[in-house]
């Protein structure tokens, strides 16, 4: 596959929220024209802040960016910032990247790749790692799929923002990592708080205890970052799991379960007294 070799210095940003704002700072401090497109209007005092351009026009940010991060939170958003009339479509141009941090199924990317080839732009996944507080340290995991040649021209970019680049392989692999990320993050959330949970039942002094756990053979990245996961997104996340195991015929018995788990356990968040009540 045939990229401009020119270096990247424009980037645009669709989508300034928990995640897209920190990444903008961190874009435009490593020297980028860091261009940015936001549906809600009182994100631009922070954007600008941030030494940003705001972009009221979407079109703008299509015609002048040389790669365009998408981080918007649903597969139907995603949709229609590539659909075949959309300004990404119709006014990005020859050679333009545009790359999906959102979490959505690696069936999506293939559709919309597909139908962004013809129109001479490139769409590759780029899926992030570690929660919003690596987002604001510039420390995120960043999984990248897609083209050698593509991959290496986005690496500066990505390294603004992340202290790990991988590539997972061609383009989905990338949402498949961060899936199966996914899975075993909230597993091991779900195993954490029961254990804790149990251990506070039985009088034990659960931060003293956690403390030791993290030492030990229960350590896991969920109980380290005790506390900071918010849930938001684990129904989501799961539901993606499960119909990416669907879809290739495999039985995920553990993941259905946590997936039920999280909806219980989302309103009393890390309220170790309410849990099994």
């Amino acid at each position: 596959m045939q990229t401009d070799e020119t270096p990247v210095s424009r980037v645009g940003v669709i989508g300034a929220g928990r995640m897209g704002t920190p990444i903008i700072g961190h874009l435009a401090r490593a020297g980028f024209q860091v261009l940015v497109s936001e549906r809600n209007p009182a994100r631009r005092e922070e954007v600008e802040s941030l030494k940003a351009t705001w972009c009221e026009d979407l079109s703008r940010l299509a015609r002048q960016a040389q790669v365009v991060l998408i981080c918007v939170g649903y597969d139907a958003e995603l949709r229609e910032l590539l659909q075949e009339d959309g300004a990404l479509m119709t006014q990005a141009p020859q050679d333009t990247i545009a790359v999906v941090l959102s979490t959505v199924h690696p069936s999506t990317m293939e559709e919309l790749a597909a139908r962004a080839q013809g129109r001479g732009v490139h769409v590759v996944d780029s899926t992030v790692c570690r929660g919003a507080w690596a987002a604001d340290a510039g420390t995120l995991l960043t999984f990248i799929a897609g083209d050698d040649a593509i991959v290496q021209r986005l690496r500066p970019v990505l390294a603004a923002y992340s202290s790990d680049i991988v590539h997972s392989g061609p383009l989905g692999t990338a949402q498949v990592s961060k899936a199966a990320n996914n899975l075993i993050l909230w597993a091991c959330l779900i195993a954490s708080h029961e254990g804790l949970a149990l251990a506070k039942r039985y009088g034990v002094d659960v931060d003293a205890l956690r403390a030791a756990l993290l030492t030990s053979t229960a350590s896991n990245g969920a109980l380290a970052d005790w506390g900071k996961q918010s849930m938001a997104w684990a129904q989501d996340d799961l539901k993606i799991v499960l119909e990416m195991a669907e879809a290739c015929n495999m039985a995920l018995p553990q993941s259905g379960l946590v997936k039920e788990l999280c909806r219980s356990l989302k309103s009393n968040r890390y309220n170790l007294d309410k849990y099994g009540s």
